[in-house]
């Protein structure tokens, strides 16, 4: 089972959050392509620009945020934050 949890932050307090579960055998990008516009979707938010950094921090971290600038449309939080909770066992 592949687990993303989606949070809404504003003023450091959580505002919105949700979690996206995908056990279909496809790739990682995949799967998290497919959460970000089920999370985008449900939050009523355009899809989220992957900039470089977003990318570096994604990899690293398993965990990102997007900031004003990832988003084309005024956003009514500080930060989208996806955190991989779960990955695919390999065995």
């Amino acid at each position: 089972m592949f687990r993303i949890w989606a949070k809404e932050w504003k003023s450091n307090h959580l505002v919105k959050d949700m979690v996206v579960e995908d056990a279909t055998d496809d790739t990682r990008t995949h799967k998290v392509f497919r959460a970000i516009e089920q999370v985008c979707r449900e939050f009523d938010l355009g899809a989220p620009i992957w900039l470089d950094s977003n990318i570096r921090e994604f990899k690293k971290h398993a965990k990102v945020r997007f900031y004003q600038d990832s988003f084309i449309e005024e956003i009514p939080f500080d930060y989208l934050e996806l955190q991989v909770m779960e990955e695919d066992s390999i065995y």
